[in-house]
């Protein structure tokens, strides 16, 4: 008899709406991945790095070339340098990095808070190796913390913090005062931080991202996590990368080398030099709030009620003047009765709590998100 370390975990979402998308034929704005390719450059540059040899195991932190190219990045964004012998570890994706970030600090009893709506890999990855997660619910529409209520849940058994900045899936974004809040906690408390980043190159209005790396002594204490396949729109080519001070790196790589060792090493050879281009990252914001905007003219004389998102590529809609349905209901509805995919929030929530929201993925086509719109305006 197997006696599951992870009873509670089933399907994700993500699956379910994907699977329900494919089985109705439905336009899939559900999972957060784009619909169009990434750069034709980068895979002929993965493609090239192959033919040149590199296919066999890359170093356990990743590629040199690739850990310099991030450093230099790091300064010149956010004035932090991190150096690419010792902070910097290649990763299989930022779940991965998240997971071994949690692995390598968080023992059995310790607490970690957790924002909800969380991304659904924080907890079981707390769960799995002994930890307690406390989840503090964030709250429609600004989604942002009330730090005096994240004083009230530390206790002597809190070890760490997770933030998630743009944050998926509200499209919210922490502050400098949020971070500098943070940042106070975190000494005072002696706590780790996990800084989970994946859209900091997705941000709009003319904001600025507010690393942890940006401030001092909250980097000493912050796993950040990033991802390649959100930034250049290729997910499934599962590209990452942790920052973390030398004595985190140390103890994250402990774990990452029996984990998974080294990740795939053309893409690192070809990520290294594509990054080297500073347009290749800093045209996204411009980018994707092109998308953003033109989705939510689109719509904007539907019977949804729209907060623009501030950052990430999802847009939540509150569709409360609609129906009265739960928002799992509603979106099964949606998907199946009127062919359009989306995520239903409450299953990222502090006990599934139902605000009438689903989340949408606009990192698509224009002509899929017209296509969507339609249908949309039409409820």
């Amino acid at each position: 008899m197997i006696v599951s370390k992870l009873p509670n975990v089933t399907t994700t979402i993500f699956s379910i709406m994907s699977k329900m998308a494919n089985d109705h034929n439905a336009i899939n704005l559900s999972q957060g991945f784009p619909d169009f390719p990434s750069d034709p450059l980068l895979s002929q540059w993965v493609n090239e790095a192959m033919e040149q040899g590199y296919n066999q195991y890359a170093p356990m932190q990743g590629d040199l070339g690739l850990r310099e190219v991030i450093s230099e990045k790091c300064g010149s964004l956010y004035g932090k340098h991190y150096d690419p012998q010792t902070e910097i570890t290649i990763t299989a994706g930022a779940t991965q990095a998240i997971f071994t970030a949690i692995a390598a600090v968080i023992n059995k009893g310790d607490e970690v808070i957790v924002f909800s709506p969380a991304y659904d890999c924080y907890e079981p990855a707390i769960e799995l190796f002994g930890g307690i997660s406390v989840p503090i619910q964030l709250r429609p529409p600004s989604y942002v913390p009330d730090w005096g209520e994240v004083v009230q849940h530390i206790t002597p058994q809190t070890k760490m913090i997770i933030v998630n900045t743009p944050h998926n899936p509200s499209g919210s974004i922490l502050s400098e005062n949020d971070m500098l809040q943070l940042q106070e906690l975190a000494v005072k408390h002696d706590l780790w931080v996990i800084s989970d980043e994946v859209y900091e190159h997705i941000i709009f209005d003319g904001q600025k991202h507010q690393s942890a790396a940006r401030f001092e002594a909250l980097s000493k204490r912050a796993f950040i996590t990033a991802s390649f396949g959100k930034t250049f729109h290729n997910t499934g080519w599962k590209m990452g990368y942790c920052l973390a001070p030398k004595a985190l790196s140390e103890e994250f790589q402990k774990v990452h080398q029996y984990n998974v060792f080294s990740v795939n090493h053309p893409a690192q050879v070809a990520l290294a030099r594509y990054l080297k281009d500073k347009d290749h990252y800093l045209g996204l914001p411009a980018f994707y709030q092109q998308k953003r905007d033109v989705f939510i003219d689109l719509i904007k004389d539907s019977r949804f009620k729209i907060v623009p998102s501030k950052g990430t590529y999802f847009q939540l809609l509150d569709y409360s003047d609609i129906s009265s349905e739960g928002d799992r209901a509603f979106a099964e509805y949606l998907t199946k009765e009127h062919g359009v995919a989306t995520i239903p929030t409450s299953v990222f929530n502090k006990n599934q709590e139902d605000f009438k929201q689903i989340r949408v993925c606009f990192a698509k086509k224009e002509e899929t998100l017209k296509a969507a719109a339609k249908i949309l305006n039409g409820l």
